[in-house]
């Protein structure tokens, strides 16, 4: 299974900088001239591709009153799903030039369907890339779908148990899907830092032997910059023009000056992560001077004795490493040694490194 492939020609992977997905969502607020601005704010952030979410209401659920239909707690307490879908999604009509915007500005837009018909309209613009969001984990039958595409494949993972991932991923697979990539997500809006649970990011890159990235969604930066600490390849933020403007997902979204900040945080902790590394990087050469060595500190004369009142560790490097010191002590010069000369080897008799 390929850890590295590209979404319209971007590599992705543990060995290339994160890719950074701002998702729009419903931050559009009904207005495609918002949603043509929000391309434009991620393309100048310097984001990697723009998310949309493809649906109708009565695509995703029906136009229903009875209780179960409303949501009880958290951010849209209170409100019916259609009706809720219905102001969120972002309309079939607005697609084509959405997309043919964004390719125009040079970013890539790509998008999260929710049933079959979604797929159809999106391969119609062929879309580079569909994810299943955290939810739709549970529908094989769109996961295999979108699989068939042959389009790389991204697959939320929040409220899912490990063996619905696996079978997620699984099902993917066996699709033919080969460019699957898995988000680590905590599907809480917004999400407490404390239930951020980076720690299943290496999990799920051992477990299911994909690249793993995270679709975050605390209210601030600090988690995703963790994240790619600990290997994450691909970022997804919601971000809005302004959250006082309002907005179904404005509350946890960053505006584009935050999202700025977080692509350049995040290819810095990249750039910071590196590689395992035991040897003097080139910052650290120049400094390899600043090491202890073995030094003549007092006059000794031909034949005279190594002591520790004229032999010393100390800065700089030029002599013998001071792991040499207790071999030296005791031991006669071969000639009139100076203060300020680094000991070498030859100054000492019977010397063997």
């Amino acid at each position: 299974m390929a850890k590295d492939f590209k979404i319209n020609g971007r590599p992705v992977g543990p060995d290339h900088p994160p890719y950074v997905v701002a998702e729009m969502s419903g931050n559009h607020n009904g207005e495609i001239g918002r949603a043509l601005a929000l391309i434009d704010a991620a393309k100048a952030a310097g984001a990697d591709a723009v998310k949309i979410q493809t649906y109708r209401a009565d695509t995703i659920t029906i136009d229903h009153d009875g209780p179960e239909f409303v949501i009880e707690k958290g951010l849209w307490a209170g409100r019916r799903l259609f009706e809720l879908y219905e102001e969120a999604h972002t309309p079939w009509e607005w697609h084509e030039e959405l997309f043919a915007h964004a390719r125009g500005i040079g970013i890539t837009l790509f998008s999260a369907p929710f049933d079959p018909t979604a797929v159809d309209l999106l391969e119609s613009l062929d879309c580079p890339a569909y994810k299943i969001a955290s939810p739709e984990i549970v529908d094989i039958d769109l996961i295999e779908r979108c699989a068939r595409t042959g389009k790389p494949l991204i697959i939320s993972t929040g409220m899912a148990s490990f063996e619905e991932i696996e079978e997620a991923v699984a099902a993917a697979r066996g699709a033919g899907a080969t460019e699957i990539l898995v988000l680590h997500c905590i599907s809480g809006y917004p999400t407490p830092v404390d239930q951020a649970n980076l720690a299943t990011i290496p999990d799920l890159a051992a477990r299911l032997d994909v690249a793993i990235g995270l679709s975050d969604h605390t209210m601030d930066t600090v988690v995703a910059e963790a994240a790619v600490a600990m290997g994450a390849v691909l970022v997804e933020k919601h971000f809005t023009l302004r959250r006082a403007d309002g907005g179904v997902d404005s509350a946890f979204s960053l505006e584009p000056e935050e999202l700025a900040t977080l692509v350049r945080n995040l290819r810095a902790v990249f750039d910071a992560r590196g590689k395992p590394n035991y040897r003097p990087t080139d910052a650290e050469k120049e400094m390899l001077a600043m090491r202890r060595s073995l030094y003549v500190v007092a006059d000794v004369s031909a034949g005279g004795v190594l002591t520790e009142a004229n032999i010393r560790s100390i800065r700089p490097a030029n002599g013998l490493p001071p792991k040499h010191l207790k071999q030296v002590l005791g031991k006669r010069a071969t000639r009139a040694l100076k203060r300020g000369e680094p000991l070498a080897g030859d100054m000492i008799e019977g010397f063997s490194d």
